[in-house]
């Protein structure tokens, strides 16, 4: 006795399992259940494919088993498919998603710390300019290359604490 069902199975080119069972109805008849399946998804959506079943005679089911099993069968296995891509698109996206908030928690991070040094500068400034140490005062004044969005409030502080030095020996005196 020659067959060619295990040829028509690999004709379906699917990737998966097949869990087939037969089963006596009566003595003319027969119920064939079959289940196609994939462990290699990870959605447990996947247990819940129902199982084919067919009831026929032994030569109705020898006819017509595979026309009847071949289009679920392939769209099963595309389900499958399309399950498996869904949760590694998903995990690509979550991971997408946890890096982007990293890059956006690191960036206020060093904003805030950016601003607390900028801060720190012109307290420091503050402290030495009310103390009378001008020249001290000029030299903590922070740079405006470094803060350019400050870089005109930065300019005109200096100027003004510069305004405020002694006189030196090879400048005119300030007349007042």
């Amino acid at each position: 006795m020659e067959t060619n069902f295990f040829q028509s199975i690999a004709a379906l080119q699917v990737q998966g399992g097949w869990n087939i069972n037969i089963a006596s109805e009566n003595a003319e008849r027969l119920i064939v259940s079959v289940l196609f399946y994939d462990d290699k998804v990870g959605d447990d959506a996947r247990k819940k494919v129902p199982p084919i079943i067919l009831r026929g005679t032994v030569a109705e089911l020898d006819e017509g088993f595979f026309d009847a099993v071949v289009q679920p069968v392939k769209e099963t296995a595309a389900l499958f498919t399309n399950m498996e891509s869904y949760l590694k698109q998903r995990e690509q996206a979550k991971q997408a998603s946890q890096m982007e908030k990293e890059k956006a928690a690191k960036a206020d991070k060093d904003k805030t710390d950016k601003q607390k040094k900028y801060e720190d500068a012109l307290k420091k400034v503050d402290e030495l300019e009310a103390e009378g140490k001008y020249k001290e005062a000029w030299m903590k004044v922070p740079s405006p290359q470094d803060y350019p969005d400050e870089a005109e409030t930065l300019r005109s502080r200096k100027a003004a604490l510069s305004a405020q030095f002694a006189p030196d020996l090879f400048n005119e005196p300030k007349s007042e």
